[in-house]
């Protein structure tokens, strides 16, 4: 997110003519991030890059936001899938040969993510209730896919980027990705639904919020030149050697977006019974 948002600030300050500063303020689940920008003024020049974890959070945390409530929703940036990868040890090479193995040994495989309410987290869990499987879930602080690598745990679904290396030396075995269409980085790779199993579409994403009370012609004028951005051949290569892809949405677009993620994610921390901690 950190180097995304730093390119997307020099190409705004270029449009606008004037210094764009990021100012990095993680914690707390954005919590700490969305008491500041509630607090700003609501004329465009306070800005936050946001990602799935505001959006979560309030499902599994008490917190006194609301993403569409509490703040006007500019533009998503970009998004980025995820690859289901499995230790070699894991007798399965195909998603329908680790679905099999799941229910023929409910609850004995680990599958682990970057922290409870995470993005890697509920895409493992929507992956159980989507195939009728049970893995433990065990949560970190922060990526720790050597851990995958060792076979401590034994399943992940991590973005392509942070376990390429892995891939590319055996220590891990991909199943399959999380996106739409295949990724040109993994072209042999098949999607879920290619590879049997449906309602397995993940991308995670980021995008641009502003505090509420943003008047509509400032948050689409940003956008406008987010999505400008965003499709610059410069930009284009940077989020391609990252595995994402630009997006540059209009404000009502990412909206939806929002309200659509809302759905789903509370759909599935309902079924799979996830409680904060």
């Amino acid at each position: 997110m950190d180097l995304m948002t730093r390119g997307l600030a020099q190409k705004l300050g270029e449009a606008f003519g004037q210094n764009v500063i990021v100012d990095n303020r993680p914690g707390a689940g954005s919590q700490i991030a969305l008491e500041i920008l509630a607090s700003s003024a609501p004329d465009g020049h306070t800005l936050m890059m946001s990602s799935l974890t505001p959006v979560t959070h309030p499902l599994l945390y008490k917190s006194r936001f609301d993403l569409l409530r509490d703040f006007e929703p500019v533009s998503q940036v970009a998004a980025q899938g995820y690859v289901l990868t499995v230790h070699p040890a894991v007798p399965a090479k195909s998603v329908l040969e680790l679905v099999q193995h799941l229910r023929a040994n409910p609850g004995k495989l680990n599958f682990m993510s970057t922290g409870i309410g995470s993005p890697i987290h509920l895409t493992g869990e929507l992956f159980q209730v989507a195939t009728g499987t049970r893995m433990l879930h065990v949560p970190y602080r922060g990526a720790a896919y050597q851990d995958i690598a060792s076979g401590l745990v034994q399943v992940g679904f991590p973005t392509v980027t942070s376990v390429f290396p892995y891939l590319q030396n055996g220590r891990l075995r991909p199943l399959a990705v999380t996106t739409p269409t295949r990724m040109s980085v993994l072209p042999e790779l098949p999607t879920f639904a290619e590879a049997g199993v449906k309602g397995m579409i993940v991308m995670n994403w980021y995008g641009l919020i502003a505090p509420g009370r943003t008047p509509k012609a400032v948050s689409e004028r940003i956008a406008k030149e987010t999505r400008s951005a965003m499709h610059s051949p410069e930009m284009t290569k940077r989020l391609a050697a990252e595995s994402s892809d630009p997006v540059g949405s209009s404000p009502s677009e990412f909206a939806a977006h929002i309200r659509a993620e809302h759905e789903q994610w509370s759909r599935v921390i309902k079924q799979a019974g996830i409680r904060g901690e």
